[in-house]
């Protein structure tokens, strides 16, 4: 077992959370509401890593943090959690950009443009 793969309690769940994870969850805890990091973006923040360890590293534990603000560049939403992401984009005022009238689903996606945050006003972020 890798230093980076969770041990396990009896019930399945992680006992501790990798380095890595706690570090890619703490730059979501970053993120402003109404604005957006992709995986690559966080990956790149951190100098270490890339947008699948990232995506995993989300995918595993980012329950606990404001998870729709790590997103795919295309500004895709969140396959599986399209509404639950999309409420909170509203609700934040986060950019979006209307789905033409024949894509399907009819979801809007994010705009990219506006809505990336680049971190350069994070504040201290010597614990991360």
């Amino acid at each position: 077992m890798s230093e980076d793969e969770p041990t396990t309690e009896p019930t399945g769940e992680p006992s501790e959370l990798p380095e890595y994870a706690e570090r890619v969850l703490d730059v979501a805890e970053l993120i402003p509401p109404g604005r957006v990091m992709t995986y690559g973006d966080v990956a790149e923040w951190l100098g270490v890593g890339g947008p699948r360890q990232v995506g995993r590293a989300m995918a595993l534990y980012g329950g606990a943090v404001p998870w729709w603000r790590v997103v795919r560049s295309d500004g895709v939403l969140l396959p599986g959690h399209e509404l639950r992401a999309l409420d909170h984009y509203r609700e934040e005022g986060t950019p979006l950009r209307e789905a033409p009238r024949g894509a399907e689903g009819h979801l809007p996606r994010l705009d990219m443009k506006r809505a990336r945050w680049d971190g350069a006003d994070a504040g201290d972020v010597s614990h991360i």
